[in-house]
């Protein structure tokens, strides 16, 4: 599965993704309308006949988009199978199922994993530390939380968060997963709307030490790339008396978008998981996709089944 991320889940992406057999996931919010939302449902439907998702995260922001206009977009849309994130997403789980959609919900804890699955969501996408994006304030990697998930939930988990290659897949289909979401290792393929200066400079020159944790004293923390403008957030934010506004210029999704497009890393953050460590090219999703699977299977085949006794 390819998560939902903003300015990067687009058609061209989310058609790749589940041509090459995965699941792709438009990002609702990167459309700045619902009617928009719409377009590009329709433009990624003449790009595929597979099926695709797509992914709404409720923020709780002092100027709240119109997701309950998004959410209707997406029903008439025809889409079957909805990611959802973010804060108090009980009325649109509410509605997404009454249309009839599969709802899969992305957590970073066990506890509100349980809690999705009393409301309702068909699949948890549970989300450990290494991720990008925000991780929560646990700190607990996949390793961990992936089984400490599988062990309490009753219904389906994917497993989220550093995950970029085919060991990564054998080890979450171990731990309890029934697969694997991939964002960062997404954004480093041909099809992905990304800046090629970005695609070569964060996702296959930085290693597993080339993200920074940011907003952490604001209790919204967020895994990001190592560039000149993460440095300055976090040499920020160190600050015993800093407030968000003192590094609000920097940190605006529209500089981010700009960074992504223009392939400026001085533009604005560029989110990215502790995944860049195993990143070495840049293939297409179908290349990636079938080499995923591919390595999975000798794992299997070869490595551990070659364990056993006698």
């Amino acid at each position: 599965m390819q998560g939902g991320m903003q300015w990067v889940g687009r058609a061209e992406l989310a058609s790749a993704v589940s041509n090459a057999g995965g699941l792709g996931v438009l990002t609702a919010l990167t459309q700045p309308t619902p009617e928009e939302l719409r377009r590009e449902i329709a433009r990624c439907r003449s790009m595929t006949d597979k099926p695709f998702g797509v992914n709404l995260t409720i923020l709780p922001t002092m100027t709240p988009p119109p997701y309950d206009e998004y959410r209707q977009a997406i029903i008439e849309g025809g889409i079957r199978i909805v990611e959802t994130a973010g804060y108090k997403p009980e009325a649109h789980v509410e509605a997404f199922k009454a249309a009839g959609i599969v709802v899969i919900h992305k957590c970073t804890a066990v506890r509100h994993a349980l809690s999705a699955e009393r409301i309702g969501v068909d699949v948890i996408s549970i989300d450990g530390f290494e991720c990008a994006g925000h991780p929560g304030e646990d700190d607990v990697g996949g390793l961990i939380l992936i089984p400490a998930a599988a062990a309490k939930v009753k219904i389906p988990i994917i497993a989220s968060g550093g995950f970029a290659d085919g060991r990564g897949l054998v080890a979450a289909l171990a731990l309890g997963a029934e697969g694997i979401s991939m964002g960062t290792r997404f954004c480093a393929t041909k099809e992905a709307p990304i800046h090629d200066e970005v695609k070569q400079r964060v996702y296959l020159e930085n290693d597993e030490r080339g993200t920074h944790l940011i907003f952490r004293k604001f209790k919204n923390t967020g895994r990001v790339a190592k560039t000149r403008v993460s440095d300055e957030v976090v040499a920020l934010s160190a600050r015993p008396d800093a407030t968000f506004e003192d590094i609000a210029h920097l940190v605006a999704g529209a500089k981010g978008r700009k960074a992504l497009e223009s392939g400026d890393l001085t533009a604005g953050l560029v989110w990215a998981s502790q995944a860049q460590a195993l990143i070495h090219d840049i293939p297409s999703c179908a290349e990636l996709v079938a080499r995923i699977v591919a390595e999975a299977e000798t794992i299997i085949s070869d490595r551990l089944c070659g364990l056993r006794t006698p």
